[in-house]
């Protein structure tokens, strides 16, 4: 991953988006979901919620180094608008953790956010943008971090993940990208365990601009590929543009203004929609 990441994830666009994203629905802030300072997410339900509203749960991107919850408050209230609740955690980042501990954080997250009586319990989906979408790759393709934190039902809990731009394979040898991840195994950033971990996995959705020079999109592609070759449904869209760029297509307002096609926010809708 280049040393761009931080600047072009830092989710800037994405806040001025929410900014131009009219409300849709309740929303809850810094809810508690653990006993570190950035052990808060915000919560969006639909104007009509019932036991069975489906859940998304989004990670922001940043290089794992920076960004924040609240700068997705957009992609919330557009999917709240479709019927869909959503959760936008924060977690641990460098330089005060390294994985593994993001990836305990937001597993720890979909814990409570599934055992909390409040929150709907209906079919349960990954999401996330970059580093997020590592995130969000990690508890779909490896069961430990779900069953780790005590999740029900663990990774099975899961109706399906959305990646965008999302790095799943990789030896980082740029700082602090190596340090970050140290102490996973072999230094290398690595959402799949082993290839038996694709077997059972929830459907997934793939997302990636083919100009990305943060995230090659050989990381999008080369997963779709073992996950059909694993028998596990996953769906690929290569979009115009690069690393933001298929986030920018999922806001109303770049839609609204033709800066972008509809293509990435109607193959989520439908893949969301599909799984649920």
């Amino acid at each position: 991953m280049s040393l761009l990441g931080p600047l072009l994830a830092g989710g800037w666009p994405m806040h001025l988006a929410g900014w131009a994203t009219p409300r849709a629905g309740e929303e809850h802030r810094a809810l508690r979901y653990g006993a570190h300072a950035r052990h808060l997410l915000d919560l969006t339900l639909p104007e009509r919620v019932a036991a069975g509203t489906p859940l998304v749960v989004f990670f922001h991107g940043g290089a794992w180094q920076s960004g924040s919850r609240t700068h997705y408050a957009f992609l919330a209230r557009m999917l709240a608008r479709e019927g869909f609740a959503v959760a936008l955690p924060d977690y641990r980042l460098w330089p005060g953790a390294r994985w593994p501990d993001f990836l305990e954080d937001a597993a720890l997250a979909l814990a409570w956010l599934r055992m909390a009586p409040e929150i709907p319990r209906g079919p349960l989906f990954v999401m996330g943008h970059s580093a997020g979408g590592f995130i969000a790759a990690s508890l779909a393709l490896d069961p430990r971090w779900l069953a780790e934190a005590g999740m029900p039902e663990g990774r099975a809990a899961l109706a399906g993940g959305v990646l965008v731009s999302a790095p799943v394979a990789w030896q980082p040898d740029d700082e602090p990208i190596r340090s970050i991840f140290a102490q996973a195994p072999g230094g290398r950033i690595q959402a799949v365990p082993d290839e038996t971990a694709l077997r059972g996995a929830p459907p997934l959705l793939l997302v990636h601009g083919r100009d990305d020079t943060v995230v090659g999109p050989f990381h999008s592609e080369r997963l779709a590929h073992a996950l059909r070759q694993a028998g596990t449904p996953a769906e690929l869209l290569m979009t115009e543009g690069a690393h933001l760029a298929p986030m920018v297509a999922l806001s109303e307002p770049a839609r609204r203004y033709g800066w972008t096609k509809p293509d990435v926010w109607e193959a989520l809708l439908r893949f969301l929609r599909g799984a649920a």
